[in-house]
């Protein structure tokens, strides 16, 4: 049964570029939002066991899309992909619930090891 994969991220480029990032063997099934609203909408459609998510977008962002998914216990392991790299934010976010903070943009042998060290993937 493959994998259901959400990337959340405003950018059009961005979230092509994660998904290329993807490794190769892992049976996926990729969704994408383009903000933090619709992306808890595919959550809720039970299509984010794993979300890729942004902090900065428009209409919610990617903090209040953390908020909600701990409030609502949505069942979503979340690797936050940002360009805010600042400890403040990966402290934050990792409190917050996300289990990982990856720099962009994605660099595939770390979102590999990033998978493999959860348990999500492996070779």
């Amino acid at each position: 049964m493959s994998t259901s994969v959400l990337i959340c991220d405003d950018s059009s480029f961005a979230r092509k570029q994660v998904q290329r990032a993807l490794p190769a063997g892992w049976d996926v099934s990729v969704s994408f939002a383009g903000d933090g609203e619709e992306g808890l909408a595919v959550i809720r459609e039970g299509k984010g066991e794993v979300v890729f998510l942004d902090l900065t977008m428009p209409v919610m962002d990617g903090y209040q899309v953390l908020e909600v998914i701990k409030a609502e216990d949505l069942p979503s392991m979340v690797i936050v992909i940002s360009g805010d790299i600042q400890p403040e934010a990966v402290n934050r976010v990792k409190k917050m619930g996300a289990v990982e903070f990856i720099k962009k943009p994605v660099d595939q042998a770390r979102l590999a090891q990033v998978l493999s060290d959860f348990g999500i993937y492996s070779e």
